[in-house]
């Protein structure tokens, strides 16, 4: 590569970089995947800058790139999940309404197969349209209206059934505090 053109990915870089962090960020939930996901794409970028004829279009490439390699990884990923008896519960670190609802968001976002959640992070965080979210996928229009068709309905489930899961622990939670109650009550009465 030219030293005009190491130059000019440069240039992009430190212009654009946290731009494209926060989508790489809304395409891995952890931090550190997502700074290690946006390095790959950037130096498998590099590789390849000179053959990018319209540099407008760079970032759409490059995205494009991260979810290649974030699916690569998804493909070649070793099954570390362990089956518990009981889900821990999920923190949230701010009390911020916005900030709550973006972490469930980004938690059940993993539900998704890696093809779903691409097709709603660009549909409706990136704000692409259909037409731009199929480009960059390399898929037809109706393939990704489908897919997020039915990315949408699988978010709504998993939502529902959290919603149904937080309701049924509270009702446990009341009536255990209930009969407790009534256990230190009946003590009380047998100990006058």
């Amino acid at each position: 590569m030219a030293h005009a053109e190491v130059l000019e990915f440069e240039e992009y870089v430190r212009t654009r970089q946290e731009a494209l962090l926060r989508s790489a960020r809304r395409l891995v939930p952890d931090p550190v995947d997502a700074q290690d996901l946006l390095q790959t794409a950037l130096v498998r970028t590099y590789g390849r800058w000179d053959g990018i004829a319209d540099k407008s279009l760079a970032d759409a490439y490059l995205r494009r790139v991260m979810i290649n390699t974030r699916t690569e990884w998804w493909r070649a990923r070793k099954l570390e999940e362990v089956p518990t008896e009981q889900l821990p519960d999920a923190s949230v670190e701010d009390v911020t309404e916005q900030h709550a609802d973006r972490a469930l968001l980004m938690d059940v976002l993993k539900v998704l197969a890696p093809k779903q959640r691409s097709v709603v992070v660009l549909r409706h965080w990136e704000q692409m349209s259909t037409e731009e979210t199929a480009a960059a996928l390399g898929m037809s229009a109706g393939t990704v209206k489908s897919t997020l068709h039915r990315a949408l309905a699988r978010l709504r489930q998993e939502l529902e059934s959290r919603e149904l899961n937080a309701r049924t622990t509270e009702r446990s939670d009341h009536g255990n505090q209930s009969h407790a109650g009534r256990e230190e009550r009946g003590q009380e009465r047998c100990a006058a």
